[in-house]
């Protein structure tokens, strides 16, 4: 639920530019009496980094997701085993599977959840894969799948076949 106005989370619009983070409540509203917010990106109150041991990184470089207020930004995940860091297999389904599992704990750890993802970029080599990812994407978000953009980049080092970055509320 949104505390400000007490309608779920389905009604709502968020919006981010620059400069501001524009939430819209659709619930009950005609077009011209619908209610907004506007966050200046700068008044923001914190942003760290975090990451887990539980979930596998992919650089010490940078942490596995940010918290910023009540947002958290999710670096790309790969379908590396948490324990060993290597890739669980060369089979692509198998390593989307991986990739989600690895962004669910790093989620829960961030005190977060796969329910409060907002939108997922999906970044795989193949581009004939969209079916393989529909059917994964259908096991982790069974209702109210969030956003997802799904680009073909060029291929990843180390047998990496996908890597998936996201949004989540915390």
């Amino acid at each position: 639920m949104d505390e400000r106005n007490g309608s779920p989370l389905g009604h709502k619009i968020m919006i981010m530019n620059v400069d501001y983070i524009y939430e819209f409540n659709l619930k009950g509203c005609t077009p011209h009496h619908r209610r907004y917010y506007k966050t200046k990106i700068n008044d923001m109150n914190t942003k760290k980094g975090f990451s887990t041991s539980r979930a596998p990184r992919m650089s010490d470089a940078f942490p596995q997701c940010v918290i910023a207020d009540s947002f958290i930004f999710l670096s790309g995940m790969a379908g590396l085993d948490p324990t060993t860091g290597q890739v669980v297999s060369p089979d692509f389904e198998e390593q989307v599977r991986q990739s989600f599992k690895n962004i669910e704990i790093v989620l829960r750890e961030a005190g977060s959840g796969l329910s409060k993802i907002l939108k997922t970029t999906i970044f795989m080599v193949s581009g004939n894969d969209f079916s393989v990812i529909n059917k994964v994407y259908k096991e982790f978000f069974p209702e109210d799948a969030p956003a997802r953009s799904v680009p073909q980049v060029m291929p990843f080092p180390a047998g990496i076949l996908v890597s998936i970055e996201c949004i989540a509320l915390t």
